[in-house]
This record gives C-alpha cells, sequence and structure tokens, in this order.
C-alpha cells in the first residue's frame, strides 16, 4: 500500500487572461504576482498581456513579474499584435521568467503545456468555410494554420509521454459556450470550433483562454474536455477579487 506522504502532488495552476498592462500600471500588479505565487505552482496568462502592443508596456509588465516567483507561461493576444512590435515584445519578454508558446509545449512536474493565440472563424454549424474572395480564405487558413500548430505541440507531448496530463493555453476560444454572452454577430471573431478539433483529438485533460470580455467561465468540448474562459472581466464577474482561475492537476 503506498504510503500517503509519496502520493503525488497535485500541480496548481493559476490562469488569467485580458491584464492589458499599459504605460501606467507601474507597480500595480505586485501584489498580484505575489499572491499568485504563494497559491499556485504555475501562472498562465491567456492573451492581451499587453494594452495595445507596445514595447514599453512590455517593458512595465517585465518589471512587474519580478514579484513573481513562479514559472509563468502565457500566449500572446491580438492586443499585443496591435502596433506591429511582436519580435520586440518576444526579445522583452525573453529576458523574464515568462516562457511564451506558439505552437511550442513545455513540460511542468509530468504535466504537459502547449499553446497558440488561436483566431476566429465561428462556431459549429456557422465556421466559415475556406471559400470566396482571398481576404475570406486567408481569415480561414488562419484558424486552420492555428489549429495545426497545436495539434503538433499536443503530437509531441504524447511522443514524450503517452499517458500525459495535457493543458491547452490559448487567446481566442474553441467553443461556443464560452463566449455566449457576447453579442452573437461578433462570435465569429471570438474563436473557431477548429481549435476545438486538437483538444479531442488529444485527450487534453482541459484548455483556458481569454479574449471574450462578457463571456462565460466555463463549458466544455463535444468530448467532455473542461474550457475556461478566464478573461480578467469574466472573473471579476465571477466573483474573483484577485482574478486569477484556480487549478489542479
Amino acid at each position: 500500500m503506498q504510503d500517503a506522504t509519496t502520493e503525488h502532488k497535485k500541480l496548481r495552476i493559476a490562469a488569467v487572461g485580458d491584464i492589458h498592462v499599459n504605460e501606467q500600471d507601474a507597480g500595480k500588479w505586485v501584489d498580484f504576482f505575489k499572491q499568485v505565487s504563494e497559491e499556485a505552482d504555475v501562472l498562465l496568462l491567456c492573451g492581451d498581456l499587453t494594452d495595445t502592443g507596445r514595447e514599453s508596456e512590455a517593458e512595465v509588465l517585465a518589471e512587474e513579474l519580478r514579484a513573481c516567483s513562479i514559472p509563468v507561461l502565457a500566449v500572446l493576444g491580438n492586443h499585443d499584435y496591435d502596433h506591429d512590435q511582436v519580435k520586440k515584445l518576444r526579445k522583452i519578454f525573453a529576458q523574464t521568467n515568462l516562457k511564451l508558446l506558439d505552437g511550442d509545449f513545455t513540460v511542468i512536474e509530468n504535466v504537459g503545456f502547449a499553446g497558440v493565440k488561436g483566431y476566429g472563424g465561428g462556431f459549429d454549424n456557422y465556421m466559415l468555410g475556406m471559400f470566396g474572395e482571398k481576404l475570406n480564405k486567408d481569415f480561414v487558413q488562419e484558424t486552420v494554420t492555428e489549429a495545426l500548430k497545436l495539434d503538433a505541440a499536443l503530437a509531441q507531448l504524447d511522443s514524450e509521454q503517452s499517458d500525459m496530463k495535457k493543458v491547452v493555453l490559448l487567446h481566442y476560444a474553441p467553443i461556443r459556450a464560452t463566449v455566449e454572452g457576447e453579442p452573437e454577430a461578433i462570435h465569429p471573431f471570438l474563436g473557431c470550433s477548429r481549435l476545438e478539433e486538437p483538444l479531442n483529438r488529444r485527450s487534453v485533460l482541459v484548455a483556458f483562454h481569454g479574449h471574450a470580455h462578457v463571456g462565460a467561465l466555463e463549458g466544455e468540448t463535444s468530448t467532455g474536455v473542461k474550457v475556461y474562459n478566464v478573461s480578467k472581466p469574466v472573473l471579476q464577474k465571477a466573483g474573483y477579487d484577485k482574478p486569477f482561475f484556480l487549478y489542479e492537476v
């Protein structure tokens, strides 16, 4: 019989999206990062790390991250692309304890994490098809590419260890349930069911995303994979005073 002291210790995952750090936020996030470091073993940031994607905003976040003593995994969001300074953002974050995932994966205490930004395209029977003008095809292709990148990262995790517990972080939503509450007309710009396919195919344990500020906290894929919308406004609406969602694996 296994002694209780040798039982597997659970990994505490904190997740939040859409923190939108701006140039006036110096000192604002120190207490947040200190608290999350005490209550979790790893922090997931699900996109929109900055407010407008400026280098100066990333520098503020990098300084705030000094207060965080646990690993930080992140994906970029649409706001982080706004000023076309992504290369500069990546360079800044590479000097911190934040690891950006973009079709990449990492393993922490035998839990595999894979992440991509994702993209829009709509859900279920209302997904946009690869048809018509080139601009429309390019829009759809972006989501297809993101889904393929995610599937490839999850496949690599499976090759590392077939029974590894897999966690996914995204910015855009992979299911419709967690964007419910947003105007239906903008659902195609909030996520896409093509991002759901890798979650089901690779038997992902749980996925986290942001982006939909007026969406719902919880949903699941067609095969029962749990999905959480951890956008900061959604967490605040749900009563999270210090906005981060805790999940144990």
